[in-house]
């Protein structure tokens, strides 16, 4: 990982410490340890990361600080800061190039919202919802919004596309796009892209200057609480974009932006900042100073072999995924899991399940074992309630 510094804090509240050098990367065995033993046959990082049990003490402790009454917004600026830097060094940018929010949906309103009347949005059928909806909200000011497969993404863009938008790893299959060829086609155009990194940051290496922004959920495969989430814009994109959801966290001095009736924003991505949720902020400043301590390769080769050897197990394609789908319209094969104590999720019709850090081979062949089981009469009667 990239290493980073922190920015300044307010002075009642001092900066966590930072050692002069990077700390060695830690194995994969060290990496495991590091969540709670129960987590076996836990196979859904793709609904919702397990955290450390670091992030989870970090989280009680700050809950006995506030019961104590001795919180206060200088001790949680602290929190945002280092999680914001350590966000930027995890995906390559400047922390100058980072929002913090509470949702994708949100953030991807700002975006839409910016959207000049008469252009045109396009993005990727069956796509997650938040990286949709906000932009057919915008249809009443004269914006299209074009829906196109996965694969026809980049061969569909027009001189009239102001913006593509995409999630890097599909929710419901686990498919990756293919980044690069969208980008190039984006650049012949002159189209903006917008890449929703969410299922992806965590597992695959991501490259946030790679896009003109990203937004990013923290509480999957980073392991963060819900209600943390990132945006990174680079300039030419953010010069056009407005910031509709401006509070006094977006103030150039947010301890000066407090009340109207003017306000200064910041120069920066901060300018797109929403008021942080604190308490979600404490763990997820210790969660992305774990990932901080790991080899983005290690994690990618550790999470896709167990891809790889389920998929090789199944018959399936082997496509260095972390998610695993197959069809499942019936739910049958999701019940078998479910009946296997193996939590596991379905979605648009398909069973998924997703490898990660505290995963190892046994999950694999547990999975498996579940599938060659009978379908009994229970399953075939009652599977759509074990649909997660």
């Amino acid at each position: 990982m990239r290493s980073t510094v922190p920015p300044s804090a307010p002075a009642s509240a001092p900066s966590p410490a930072l050692s002069s050098a990077p700390a060695p990367a830690l194995t994969m065995a060290e990496a495991q340890a590091a969540y709670s033993p129960t987590s076996t046959r836990y196979l859904a990082a793709c609904t919702a990361g397990l955290p450390t049990l670091d992030t989870v003490r970090a989280l009680r402790e700050d809950a006995d600080t506030w019961g104590n009454g001795l919180a206060s917004p200088a001790h949680y600026q602290v929190e945002v800061d280092r999680a914001r830097a350590l966000y930027a060094g995890l995906v390559g940018v400047g922390t100058d190039r980072v929002a913090v929010g509470s949702q994708a949906s949100v953030m991807a309103a700002v975006l839409a919202a910016s959207v000049p009347a008469g252009r045109e949005v396009v993005c990727i059928d069956g796509d997650f919802t938040s990286m949709v909806f906000p932009f057919l909200q915008q249809e009443h000011r004269g914006i299209t919004v074009r829906h196109v497969p996965l694969a026809q993404l980049a061969a569909s863009l027009t001189e009239r596309t102001w913006l593509v938008v995409f999630s890097l790893v599909q929710s419901a299959t686990g498919e990756i796009a293919d980044a690069p060829a969208i980008r190039a086609a984006a650049a012949a155009v002159g189209a903006f892209t917008l890449c929703d990194t969410t299922q992806s940051t965590g597992w695959l290496p991501v490259h946030a200057d790679d896009f003109d922004a990203t937004i990013c959920h923290a509480y999957k495969w980073l392991g963060a609480p819900r209600g943390a989430a990132f945006l990174t814009v680079l300039p030419a994109l953010a010069a056009v974009l407005r910031p509709v959801q401006a509070g006094w966290f977006a103030g150039d001095d947010p301890w000066a932006s407090c009340y109207g009736p003017t306000m200064t924003l910041a120069t920066d991505a901060r300018r797109f900042d929403v008021s942080p949720a604190w308490p979600a902020w404490v763990g997820t400043r210790v969660a992305l100073e774990f990932f901080a301590t790991l080899d983005p390769a290690t994690v990618y080769a550790h999470d896709t072999g167990l891809g790889n050897a389920l998929c090789a197990g199944l018959g399936l394609p082997v496509n260095n995924q972390a998610i695993v789908t197959w069809a499942d319209p019936a739910g049958i094969d999701l019940a078998r899991l479910t009946a296997a104590g193996i939590t596991a999720s379905g979605r648009a019709g398909r069973a998924r399940v997703g490898f990660h850090l505290w995963n190892d081979s046994s999950d694999v062949d547990a999975v498996l074992a579940a599938l060659a089981q009978p379908q009994s009469r229970e399953l075939r009667l009652k599977p759509q309630n074990l649909v997660t």
